[in-house]
């Protein structure tokens, strides 16, 4: 059974058959997902949707798109959400100069206070980094302490900056851009990564896996990145399934 460790069911794409995807985890092979919120509207409906399904967990924390929309209060609310016990991470966090939606002085300033809210609780964190690898270990460096963990959500810097990353106690997650064809990187860190420091996500709606991309994404096609990486590995799927599983619930504290 596989662990969709990142993906956004409560968006509007699944307004129309969200519980039917739900109903059918255990026929595709899921055995249960993350669902990380993006700001406080997504972090509430994350936590909503957890506490609704046994086979969803829930992160609660503002991305760097909508880092300017945050205040204290925004920690404050962080704070009480993450008291139900279905939330298992704050994220995701991180830093975005891509879009550079958000001005990047706020993006790290709000970045810092929710690692800290992070440490507080003893919860790990979901990094959302693109194009910011190294503001963003930086700043993971900086607030490195025995408390710090999480996980490196849809890892997109080399595989070198990987160790690093892994260093700092982070796990490398990947996404369907290693099944792309042309995606050398991600599949130069597939194949060098320690598969115990691996997970496996979708981010559905977003980053389709091969043979499906182009479509909606969804949980059932985080087979095709267990797929892949297997095939990278020269190891068997049913490996990939099964650790990439326990590093996940290591991480989270699922029991």
């Amino acid at each position: 059974m596989l662990i969709d460790s990142h993906a956004h069911l409560d968006g509007s794409r699944f307004d129309n058959d969200r519980e039917k995807i739900i109903q059918n985890f255990k026929e595709d092979g899921i055995e249960l997902i993350v669902n990380p919120g993006a700001d406080v509207a997504t972090s509430v409906k994350a936590v909503s949707l957890a506490k609704k399904h046994k086979n969803i967990y829930a992160a609660v924390g503002v991305h760097p798109h909508e880092a300017k929309t945050m205040d204290e209060n925004t920690i404050e609310i962080l704070r009480e959400l993450a008291t139900n016990e279905k939330v298992v991470a704050i994220g995701e966090i991180g830093l975005d100069y891509h879009y550079d939606n958000s001005p990047r002085e706020i993006q790290k300033k709000w970045f810092r206070e929710q690692i800290k809210l992070a440490k507080e609780l003893d919860l790990p964190i979901i990094i959302h980094d693109r194009d910011a690898h190294e503001d963003t270990y930086n700043i993971l460096k900086e607030e490195n302490d025995d408390r710090l963990r999480g996980i490196m959500h849809c890892y997109q810097s080399s595989l070198e900056m990987s160790q690093q990353f892994i260093d700092l106690g982070f796990y490398i997650s990947l996404a369907g851009p290693v099944t792309f064809k042309n995606a050398k990187t991600p599949k130069e860190v597939a194949e060098g990564v320690p598969l115990d420091k691996l997970l496996i996500e979708t981010d559905s709606p977003y980053l389709t896996p091969h043979p499906h991309r182009g479509k909606r994404n969804e949980p059932a096609y985080v087979r095709y990145v267990a797929g892949m990486i297997a095939e990278l590995k020269g190891i068997s799927y049913e490996e990939v399934a099964k650790k990439t599983a326990e590093n996940a619930k290591k991480i989270f504290n699922i029991k």
